[in-house]
């Protein structure tokens, strides 16, 4: 009987329905429209992770689920929109979606183009959602009435009477996230409006817990303030003994750089120096491999914090993608005339990747010097064209027109494009035979590559005859 108990409770146990987060809504604008939803990947490196997608039907009907164990923030791009949305587990949302305006010609174009960002609203006018969008409005609004005497005269009257009329309007709940943002936006303004630096700035970070992390409000401020701030100690004269560290990868002088300048305890310590390290990789002034080094240390890969550890392998892994020796990725896609090609083919020769949208000018005739590039180097190179997807036919006319050699594959969602980390066109790429990326920054066929690969060829060859 006890065993016949046991059976039962463990059969209802199993056909116990999961209960996912639903999400729905209905816009006749985006009928055939896809939507995806994404997270970023940690405070730092902020690389996106697709999570979902919304698609609508052509009437403009859509439903989800997602599975999500805890409270999460998600993210969309679409049209001129950046789309932030937080989520419970188990919860129905109906997402109101907000008058399609698609990016202009120009916009499209433009690698500098930043999105409007909003918070979706709800039909439900006390989901969270919809709280920090009236907060949001209603700090805007009073930031701008008082905007010469709070940013230019910094009037510490005006500052206290917004946070108090915010105050009235929301007043302490119990919900945290909320009060999280609040506090955490009305700090950003603080700090722009007294011009605070980061040693000022230590008390509202070491009092954010981690799960907040990958709120928006949390990575704006710590953008703002810790941004670039590893390259203006290092770029002083008196600040020999940083040079130095950094010429030895000493992690524990820049550590304790962040605990006493900066006055962080852990674990927010430890993110801020991740930061600052990821900065620095891009300006060149401290060696990459001292940056590298600093970031394999263990303070990071086993630290107590499990976002500290994922953010710094995180890193890891971004700082070294597309690096020369490592591999890239193999793009299939098809080319103009629909044959399926993909660009690990062996043929013995490097492979000169230009990645172009046939609309803009500046690709129109980086192509077109293509022509120069095959005669010089046709026994040593092999040309392969991704193309932003536009008109087919246009894009056809202009390759044939213009003789453009080589392979031209046409990258529809550009999704090859993302690969890459594509931000502007064109961008080039030069792999090896087997694949593997040759230089960290590949020039364009009119911006030198000619002259790039020609020197390099030859010390291959050289290289080659010798060890023969």
């Amino acid at each position: 009987m006890k065993q016949l108990i046991v059976a039962l409770i463990y059969t209802i146990l199993l056909n116990i329905p999961v209960m996912a987060t639903i999400i729905r809504g209905e816009n006749a604008e985006y009928a055939g429209k896809e939507l995806r939803f994404y997270k970023y990947s940690d405070p730092v490196t902020r690389e996106k992770v697709n999570l979902f997608s919304l698609k609508i039907d052509h009437r403009g009907n859509f439903i989800t689920e997602v599975d999500i164990s805890h409270i999460s923030c998600f993210y969309c791009d679409f049209g001129i929109y950046r789309g932030i949305i937080i989520l419970e587990p188990h919860e129905t949302t109906d997402l109101l979606l907000p008058p399609l305006r698609e990016k202009s010609f120009t916009e499209s174009k433009n690698p500098y183009f930043k999105p409007v960002e909003f918070w979706f609203l709800t039909s439900k006018e006390d989901h969270l959602n919809n709280k920090i969008s009236k907060f949001d409005i209603e700090l805007n609004r009073l930031t701008d009435k008082y905007f010469n005497k709070l940013y230019i005269n910094q009037s510490k009257e005006i500052f206290d009477s917004i946070v108090a009329g915010l105050n009235n309007i929301f007043p302490s709940e119990s919900n945290e996230i909320f009060e999280v943002h609040k506090k955490l936006k009305l700090k950003s303004v603080e700090a722009d409006a007294f011009r605070n630096s980061p040693y000022e700035m230590y008390e509202i970070f070491n009092s954010i817990n981690p799960k907040y992390w990958d709120q928006p409000s949390f990575i704006e401020l710590f953008d703002k303030t810790y941004g670039n701030k590893l390259n203006l100690e290092y770029s002083l004269v008196s600040n020999k003994d940083i040079k130095q560290a950094a010429s030895v990868a000493d992690i524990q002088f820049f550590l304790n750089i962040t605990e006493a300048r900066y006055q962080l305890k852990n674990p927010i310590k430890f993110l801020a120096l991740l930061k600052m390290l990821h900065d620095s990789f891009y300006t060149g002034q401290i060696p990459e491999k001292a940056i590298l080094k600093m970031i394999s240390e263990d303070i990071f890969s086993g630290n107590s914090e499990h976002k500290i550890r994922t953010t710094s392998a995180n890193l890891l892994k971004k700082l070294q993608y597309l690096s020369p020796g490592t591999a890239a990725p193999v793009i299939c896609l098809k080319n103009i005339n629909g044959e399926n090609i993909c660009t690990n083919r062996d043929n013995g020769k490097y492979k000169y990747l230009i990645f172009a949208d046939t609309e803009m000018i500046i690709c129109r005739e980086q192509l077109k010097y293509l022509q120069k590039i095959e005669e010089s180097f046709n026994d040593h190179l092999e040309i392969i064209a991704i193309i932003k997807k536009n008109d087919l036919i246009e894009m056809k006319i202009f390759l044939d027109k213009q003789k453009i050699p080589g392979m031209h594959l046409v990258d529809e969602k550009n999704l090859c494009s993302e690969k890459y980390q594509v931000m502007s066109f064109p961008q080039c790429f030069l792999l090896d035979k087997n694949h593997n990326v040759v230089f960290r920054q590949t020039k364009a066929p009119l911006d030198g590559f000619e002259h790039q690969f020609a020197v390099f060829i030859q010390k291959k060859l050289f290289e080659q005859k010798m060890s023969n």
